[in-house]
Parts: structure tokens; C-alpha cells; sequence
């Protein structure tokens, strides 16, 4: 039987890497050297000029410098229409998982958290005529019989996943500046956004307004 994922109020994410500079791990630090270079400032450097420097830059505006540092996150037990909203961000690099390689015969499906996958909501007309109601469950349960017959078949997975819904379970990581991850989230947090990407962006921007609360914390 394929797994569905409901994903409410599960964690989805794992931050894999904050970049932070040569003296040291606050990342904020790498922000404040590159910034004071259009003020020739670098002597007005200290042990703790990093964040008042950033918060300043950041109120009035100028962001360009925000992209001197950057953060690599996993995201894992997700769609794949969850990554195709995610990839359209163009200012980030993305490995994601294949289905040209790997082989999904054992499905995983994320579905609404208010739905129910087991209720018989939908009939289905069968060619010889009878008809059948079948659940979202049942739907994927047959889904999934039917890319391990074109497995068994003889089908390589770049074939077979052909039938694969859009829901099935796949593992992305981004990384980009932080300039553009406040534009993510400020997307991707919004009341109209996607309720599975709003719900993922949601748990990662309170992780990070926690790491680094100088870049993110005017967000939401």
C-alpha cells in the first residue's frame, strides 16, 4: 500500500549550511566586510559592529549587500509540485531527487492535511461498464501497482514515471543568498500562498529569525 503524507505540522526541512566568514561563525560578520566597502568603513570593524551594521543596511534598503552570504537547505518529504513552485526561484542552485533513476515502486504521497484519503469521494466509470467509487487512497494504491508492472515490464524508471502524480514524495536542496531568501519568504509565507509550501517556508523562516534574526525578523 503507498504511504501518504498528511505533513501536518511536520518539520520538512534541514539547514544544511550558513555562510559565515574567515574570522569567525557569525555570517553576519561576511556581511558587514563586504558592505563597508562602498564606505571605506572596514576600520570601524569590532567584535560586535556586525548586526547594528546589517540592521542599518537592511532598514534602508539596500539588499544587494545581504547577497554576500548565503544558506544551503534540505527539504525532504515534499512534492514534487511543492518543488516545481520552489524551482522557479532562479536566483538558487538545486540537486534534486530523480525520478529518471531512482525507482519509485514503493510510493509516497503528500495529500491536504484536511483530507481524508480514505473516504470514497470519486466513481469510476471501467470500460465494462461497472462502476466503482474509490478513495485518494485507493487511487494511489493503483497508481502504484501500475508503475510496478511497467517496472516488471521492463519499463527503467524514466519511462515508468510517466504515470507518477504530482503529489509523490521528492527531496530538494536550494541554496541561495539571503537577499533571496527573503524573497522566498516573503512569497511562500503569505496568506495566499500554497498551503504546503506556506506551511514548510513557515517552520523554516522561524528557524532562521531565530539563527540569524538581523536578516529575517521584519519578515511576517
Amino acid at each position: 500500500m503507498a504511504e501518504i503524507l498528511k505533513n501536518k505540522g511536520a518539520k520538512a526541512h534541514r539547514i544544511l549550511a550558513i555562510m559565515v566568514g574567515l574570522e569567525g561563525e557569525n555570517p553576519l560578520q561576511l556581511v558587514e566586510v563586504a558592505g563597508r566597502t562602498a564606505y571605506q568603513s572596514r576600520d570601524r570593524i569590532t567584535d560586535d559592529s556586525a548586526a547594528k551594521f546589517v540592521e542599518m543596511i537592511r532598514k534602508r534598503g539596500h539588499e544587494a549587500v545581504l547577497e554576500h552570504s548565503a544558506m544551503t537547505v534540505e527539504f525532504n518529504n515534499v512534492s514534487r509540485g511543492f518543488t516545481h513552485e520552489l524551482v522557479r526561484h532562479r536566483l538558487a542552485s538545486y540537486t534534486q531527487e530523480s525520478t529518471r533513476y531512482v525507482d519509485e515502486s514503493n510510493l509516497k504521497v503528500v495529500i491536504p492535511p484536511d483530507k481524508e484519503p480514505n473516504e470514497k469521494l470519486v466513481e469510476l466509470q471501467l470500460p465494462n461498464g461497472i462502476k466503482l467509487k474509490v478513495s485518494f487512497q485507493d487511487w494511489i494504491d493503483l497508481n502504484e501497482q501500475m508503475y510496478r508492472g511497467l517496472r516488471k515490464a521492463g519499463w527503467v524508471p524514466q519511462d515508468a514515471r510517466q504515470i507518477l502524480p504530482i503529489g509523490i514524495k521528492s527531496q530538494i536542496v536550494m541554496t541561495a543568498n539571503f537577499r533571496e531568501w527573503r524573497h522566498v519568504f516573503k512569497l511562500r509565507t503569505a496568506p495566499d500562498a500554497h498551503w504546503e509550501i506556506r506551511q514548510v517556508m513557515t517552520n523554516l523562516l522561524k528557524e532562521v529569525k531565530e539563527k540569524i534574526p538581523i536578516i529575517f525578523n521584519d519578515i511576517l
